[in-house]
């Protein structure tokens, strides 16, 4: 088997140790690893397959020679992501700033794996709760039509990265101590506590993490007629973004044929069986690929609409497992190096 010259970039941090892990797991043949992060975390020592690695200091000759470059997000994808596809590195990125570039494809493998054939250098990962969302929203597309989606998740601190997880250990330790509670990564309190406010505010007090979800689903699916609307709140759970989504389709759609087409869909655990208290849960999602459904049930306001519940790890299927599962595409569809 061929093997292949990858850089993880922003290795050091919760995505990118998820990536070094995922890539071990899947034996994905990785021939020569470089490791890559801020001058801050240049020196640190990382395992992989048993074999220690030095963290080096991400610069523009760190992707000479190179065949893949796995970028876990952050400014590195900005300052190096372009650099790295000039030099015929493919780089997949798992920051935003690429995401709804139309020369950029933006792909969840079980839904478009397709699209990475036309990348020209660079190919996007989006938004972890878009993924997370997709998935069981093709499985229905496919089958039925989409006529609009409203969806509201609950986002686990993990998704603010490190700081996220360490500030909720905090809060909760000074509530359950009676001391005051200093936010710092969050805007308020995250023990004992939501917070419907993710990312900046933007048009119509919409926030940026609610406009991605829009406006990446409707990219993704190749349809810009659905109509969607979120609203995303941080909740004080570890890990393992949950959602509730309401679809409304073209077709009805009964409850039954749901769960049947969403089983037979890849990427998809149905975990359907209310009355033996079965349902998805971060406790069981967290690390897992898959996305898990249940609560399936037909929508008692309107005729032609189903609510399912949907749970996924979003350190493993919304960004590290999703940038693998593209990069497996890429040697699959042979365009490596494609300009």
């Amino acid at each position: 088997m061929a093997q292949y010259k990858v850089i993880v970039v922003g290795a050091s941090g919760a995505v990118g140790q998820e990536i070094l892990q995922v890539l071990e797991e899947k034996k994905f043949p990785v021939g020569d690893l470089k490791l890559c992060a801020t001058s801050r975390s240049a020196g640190k020592e990382m395992l992989f397959k048993g074999n220690t690695y030095k963290v080096e200091e991400t610069t523009p000759s760190s992707f000479d020679g190179m065949d893949i470059a796995l970028f876990a997000g952050g400014a590195a994808s900005k300052e190096f992501g372009p650099l790295a596809a000039e030099k015929g590195v493919v780089v997949i990125d798992n920051s935003s700033h690429f995401r709804l570039d139309p020369e950029v494809p933006l792909v969840v493998p079980e839904v478009n794996p397709e699209d990475v054939k036309w990348h020209k250098g660079i190919i996007a990962n989006p938004n972890c709760s878009t993924i997370i969302m997709v998935v069981p929203l093709k499985a229905i597309y496919d089958a039925a039509g989409i006529k609009r989606v409203v969806v509201s998740t609950y986002q686990a601190v993990s998704g603010a990265g490190a700081e996220g997880i360490s500030e909720l250990t905090e809060h909760t330790k000074a509530v359950l101590a009676g001391d005051e509670v200093v936010p710092a990564k969050f805007q308020y309190q995250i023990a004992f506590n939501l917070i419907p406010h993710i990312d900046v505010f933007q048009e119509m007090d919409y926030t940026k993490e609610e406009w991605k979800m829009v406006k990446e689903t409707c990219k993704i699916m190749h349809d810009d007629t659905i109509g969607i609307t979120a609203t995303t709140v941080r909740v004080p759970v570890y890990r393992s973004h949950s959602e509730s989504i309401n679809v409304e389709t073209k077709r009805k759609m009964t409850a039954a044929e749901a769960r049947e087409v969403l089983a037979k869909f890849p990427g998809i655990i149905l975990e359907d069986d209310p009355s033996n208290k079965k349902y998805p849960m971060p406790l069981f999602s967290s690390n897992h690929d898959e996305v898990f459904v249940g609560r399936i049930r037909e929508d008692n306001s309107l005729d032609h609409a189903l609510n399912m519940w949907v749970a996924a790890d979003q350190l493993r299927k919304g960004a590290a497992t999703n940038a693998v599962q593209i990069a497996e595409l890429v040697i699959k569809y042979g365009c490596l190096g494609k300009r």
